[in-house]
Order: structure tokens, then C-alpha cells, then sequence
């Protein structure tokens, strides 16, 4: 028998209100997007009493707001005493969506239920046996933390295996708000076996080796960039401490992008043929769940004059939703994007006289000699020694990828041409 056999979850945002999609949705796509969360939640209940678990650790913003509903409250409650009721503990942290000094009904938590307050503690998670294994965990005091709490944690004393339960920013996510900042190192240096990491949406081992440093991302995705499967971890901690991870699925609906190249498509017939073919094969490979998505239409090609036409693009989005939306599970179509543009003869550009001959003569010459790619990028330093500028990037393009970049500006130029000239 191993030490410990826990469910590591996080961000349950439950009660997340999905407001713009939801308002935009029929009936029972919103409904549906509104007791996503709380499915969820259900499901990871679910998955703890199947796998017979030990404990849950849910490392923090269990609740959307500070003023977090009371429906979201009595969920979280009811399965908390699920859990109490076969013997399961739980684990929680309060993070920036649900700090301390939020709003908070007075229900009772069931016994089995320890959640952290603002200065770190350790408790044992099994009472007849303290030594086998601990729970070492902070909750936020209120929403913005900016302080690195990992460094005010001591090593103390240790069990056989300790887990700390954490709601950070580690290793600077640009994606996420910096609290509670801290890298992988601090965290490694605490005497801690696993953490128990929350804040970033998306599941990372950012170290699998002792200590396992680890987020499981939200058991929901809750908007569009929030894609493809989402759920917690199920984790084993042998006796020598070494931990093994399993990902569990426990998302209800699924976020997906569909991406489009129309090059290939002569007609509108073709369109509609190929986007279905599309939108099912996303639907078949979503697990069982319904599936929320977005349409990018790209490329060069003759549909371009056809997508530009009012209209167009709310009809396609139509056909598609009648074809999806009461399947089950349902697929549905939140918005269609045209990125598309039309048709150019690169070479036949290039061999002109004009401004956009000699542009595509010159990014031809300079992408075909590493020196002068080199000499570009270089020239790009000033930029991106600019403060004001540094919302463009913090990273500067090697030459490599100097290549690229300039590809593109001369599909920008060509698109502005061409719409000058039509």
C-alpha cells in the first residue's frame, strides 16, 4: 500500500456566468453553460468516490467572485459532505476569486473538511496515523497577494509525505496575474514532496521530479481560449515517495477553435460541405461532451469576394448551428471570424514594375541571405529597447524567425494593396 492517494483539483470557478455566450445561446446551450461548472464539480466528487481516494485538494478559487453566490455555496458544501460521507477528506485554499475577506454564507462545513486561513499550516490527513502524511497550505486574506508566500514557509516538521496546497503565479505565466509570485526553486527548497498548485488555467508539470510541482488547470474551460480537455489529477505517492499522476477528464462542455484554409475550395457548396465535415469530426474526438466553438476561415483563395459579401458569414453560422445545436451532444457555433483574402500570383507580382513588385523582390533577396536576416533583426533592437513598445513582445525574433515575420507583412501589404486596387 502506498502513503497516500489523493485528487489534486483547482479553479472550480464555480457559478462562472458565461454572461456574453449565454445571452447570445439557445435555451438549452445556456442552460447547459451554466450548470457546466457545477458538473463538473459533481464529476470530480464522483471520481474521488470511485477511485476511493483518501483526500481532495482544491487549490483555491473554488468560487467566480468575492461575492461568491449562494447556489455556488450549497454546491460546493453538498459535495464536500459527499465526500465526508465515504470517509474522503478535503483540502482547501482560498485564492484571488474567493479570498478570505470575501462574502460567505454561515453553512457549515462538514468535519472532514479543513480549509487553510491566511498564515501556512500543517495538518495530518490521516488522524489515527499523523506522521504518514500532511497537508501544509495558505488561503489568500484578500484578492490581491503580491507577495511571495512560498518563501515565508518553514520546513517544520516533516511527515513521511507532505503536499503543499497553493493558489500561485509560478515561473512569471504572463497569461495570469502575478500573485503570490514564486519560481519552481523556491518551491523545491521547502522540504514539500508534491505542490499542490492553483491560478493558471491550463495543466503543467512544471517539475516531475521530487518535488512534483504541478497545476492541473480548471476542471471546466469557461471561454473559447480555454480549449480542449480539461479535469484534475489523481495522484499515487508510494512508499518511497515517488508519486505517480493520472489525468481525469471532468469537463461537461468543450472549447474548441476550427481553423479553415479556403485555397482549396472553389464554391460555396464546397464550404458547406467541408466545414461540417469539420465541426463532426471535432464533435467525435470531444470525448461524449458538447462542444462550444469558433470558425477561422483563412487563407487566399475564390471565396474570398463571396465572405465579403453582408450576410454571408451570419448565414454560414446559421447552416451550421441548425445542423448541431439539438444534436447530443450538441455542437454549436459562437462565432465565425473571416481571415481570408484573395487570390495573388506571388510570382507574377514580383516580376512587375510597380510598388509591390520591388517589396516582394526585396523580402525575397533578404529571407534567401542569412546575413542580411541577421542584419534586420538587429535593427529591430531599438524597438524592443522601448518601453513603449514592450507590449509587443519582450521576446526578439531570432534571425530564423525574422523570415516569418516578414512573410506575413508582405501578406498585409498585398491584402491593403489589393483592396486599394479592386
Amino acid at each position: 500500500m502506498g502513503l497516500i492517494k489523493f485528487v489534486h483539483a483547482a479553479d472550480l470557478h464555480l457559478d462562472s456566468p458565461f454572461k456574453q455566450i449565454r445571452n447570445e445561446a439557445p435555451g438549452h446551450v445556456a442552460e447547459r453553460l451554466h450548470a457546466a461548472t457545477f458538473e463538473a464539480w459533481d464529476n470530480i466528487v464522483q471520481l474521488c468516490i470511485d477511485e476511493a481516494v483518501d483526500a481532495l485538494l482544491v487549490a483555491g478559487d473554488v468560487y467566480d467572485g468575492a461575492d461568491r453566490s449562494l447556489r455556488a455555496q450549497r454546491a460546493f458544501i453538498d459535495g464536500l459532505e459527499r465526500l465526508d460521507g465515504a470517509g474522503i477528506r478535503s483540502f482547501v485554499c482560498h485564492g484571488n476569486h474567493d479570498p478570505l475577506d470575501g462574502w460567505e454564507a454561515r453553512l457549515d462545513y462538514p468535519p472532514g473538511c479543513h480549509r487553510f486561513g491566511a498564515e501556512w499550516e500543517s495538518v495530518p490527513v490521516f488522524e489515527d496515523d499523523p506522521e504518514r502524511a500532511a497537508v501544509t497550505g495558505i488561503s489568500y486574506p484578500t484578492r490581491e497577494v503580491r507577495e511571495n508566500l512560498a518563501v515565508r514557509l518553514e520546513r517544520g516538521a516533516p511527515a513521511r509525505f507532505r503536499i503543499g496546497l497553493l493558489h500561485a503565479n509560478v515561473g512569471g505565466n504572463a497569461d495570469h496575474d502575478s500573485y503570490a509570485p514564486c519560481s519552481v526553486e523556491d518551491l523545491a527548497g521547502t522540504g514539500v514532496d508534491y505542490w499542490a498548485l492553483g491560478h493558471v488555467h491550463t495543466r503543467e508539470v512544471l517539475r516531475d521530479a521530487a518535488p512534483a510541482v504541478v497545476y492541473p488547470g480548471n476542471p471546466q474551460g469557461r471561454h473559447p481560449n480555454e480549449r480542449g480537455a480539461r479535469g484534475v489529477y489523481v495522484v499515487e505517492a508510494g512508499d518511497d515517495r515517488s508519486v505517480d499522476l493520472q489525468f481525469r477528464i471532468t469537463d461537461v462542455v468543450r472549447w474548441e477553435q476550427i481553423e479553415l484554409d479556403i485555397g482549396g475550395l472553389e464554391s460555396e457548396q464546397d464550404l458547406l460541405d467541408e466545414l461540417p465535415r469539420l465541426v463532426d469530426e471535432r464533435l467525435q474526438a470531444a470525448d461524449g461532451r458538447a462542444l462550444v466553438f469558433r470558425v477561422d476561415l483563412r487563407g487566399r483563395g475564390a471565396l474570398h469576394a463571396s465572405l465579403r459579401r453582408a450576410g454571408l458569414i451570419d448565414g454560414l453560422r446559421e447552416q451550421i448551428n441548425e445542423a448541431f445545436e439539438s444534436r447530443e451532444p450538441f455542437a454549436w457555433c459562437e462565432r465565425v471570424s473571416d481571415r481570408t483574402a484573395a487570390e495573388i500570383d506571388r510570382d507574377a507580382r514580383a516580376a512587375g514594375a510597380d510598388f509591390a513588385a520591388e517589396l516582394l523582390q526585396l523580402s525575397t533577396a533578404v529571407q534567401a541571405d542569412p546575413a542580411q536576416l541577421a542584419e534586420s533583426a538587429a535593427e529591430l533592437d531599438p524597438l524592443y529597447d522601448n518601453q513603449r513598445f514592450r507590449f509587443l513582445s519582450e521576446e526578439r525574433p531570432e534571425s530564423d524567425e525574422l523570415g516569418g515575420l516578414l512573410r506575413e507583412a508582405e501578406e498585409i501589404v498585398l491584402d491593403l494593396l489589393a483592396e486599394e486596387e479592386a
